[in-house]
């Protein structure tokens, strides 16, 4: 896992290739619960497989930044990825983008950096 913090206030993620445990989306929503609030983008390069706890994970990080005027991006996600999203019915939940500049860009566009 790498994690980073942009100049956009974004706080990146890049899940590893088996996020099985989920450690870095769950410091993530720790942040969040303590009351840091950034946006985040999560990264999907180099994921091979998804399991629930990931979904999950995801969900809960996404409502907590929701109730704090914050936003998610999930971002090169490969197609087999993408489709679980599809499958399970996530994809109107979540904001997708191509790769990391794109979901920098539409964060840049979409979400307020002032708080």
């Amino acid at each position: 896992m790498v994690t980073h913090n942009s100049s956009m206030r974004a706080f990146v993620i890049t899940l590893p290739a088996q996020p099985l445990q989920d450690e870095e989306l769950e410091a993530a929503i720790r942040r969040a619960e303590s009351g840091v609030a950034q946006h985040v983008i999560v990264c999907f390069l180099r994921v091979e497989i998804m399991s629930s706890a990931t979904i999950c994970n995801l969900i809960i990080l996404e409502r907590l930044l929701d109730g704090m005027d914050r936003q998610m991006v999930l971002c090169s996600l490969p197609s087999q990825i993408m489709e679980v999203f599809r499958r399970v019915g996530l994809q109107s939940l979540f904001v997708f983008a191509n790769d990391l500049c794109a979901a920098r860009r539409w964060l840049e566009e979409h979400a307020c950096s002032c708080h």
